[in-house]
């Protein structure tokens, strides 16, 4: 039996012996990610009508349902905030309906603790068309046929960008419980 030097034993074991996860990027980047993503729509602008997601909104319901207990329920509050200093619309429209979005979803997480991609999809889609259609009614906008026919690209890609930002929100997961700093 050949013996093991001990530069052998750490490059075979280093990675995952007395290693830890940052707490400090375990807290910080589900609401890290949720503000860069309401900072997008700076990047890319529509002229004519909103074809742009609200991506905050669907990052943050992809952190809530992907992962119920990373963030608290009032959190909608200051992220909301957030995304209403920079996304346009009148201040407290994000706060009120993010707020109720991260309620609604936590009652369906209590009424259905079992979950599958297909409801997990089905449950975002519900929450993003409800979110574009209350955000137009908050915003001063009356609901009008031609004004739901001009959401419905948005809504649509919208709700086709969820599962590939839930692909993201699992990368980012694995990335943020990564263990990274030696211990002791």
């Amino acid at each position: 039996m050949e013996r093991y030097s001990s530069s052998a034993r750490s490059d075979r074991y280093g990675n995952r012996i007395n290693r830890a996860e940052s707490p400090w990027r375990a807290q910080s980047v589900p609401y890290a990610t949720i503000m860069i993503a309401s900072l997008m729509p700076f990047v890319l602008l529509a002229d004519v009508m909103p074809i742009l997601p609200p991506l905050g909104f669907i990052m943050l319901l992809g952190w809530r349902i992907m992962r119920p207990g990373v963030m608290p329920l009032w959190v909608g509050v200051p992220l909301g905030a957030f995304d209403d200093l920079f996304s346009g619309q009148p201040f407290g429209s994000a706060i009120l309906l993010w707020s109720l979005a991260m309620i609604i979803l936590e009652l369906i997480e209590t009424r259905f603790p079992w979950r599958g991609f297909w409801q997990d999809w089905f449950t975002a889609s519900l929450a993003i068309v409800s979110y574009i259609m209350c955000a137009m009614v908050v915003s001063g906008s009356q609901l009008t046929v031609p004004m739901a026919l001009a959401a419905v690209p948005q809504i649509v890609l919208s709700i086709l960008l969820y599962p590939f930002l839930a692909q993201v929100i699992a990368g980012l997961d694995r990335f943020r419980l990564s263990r990274s700093r030696r211990v002791g």
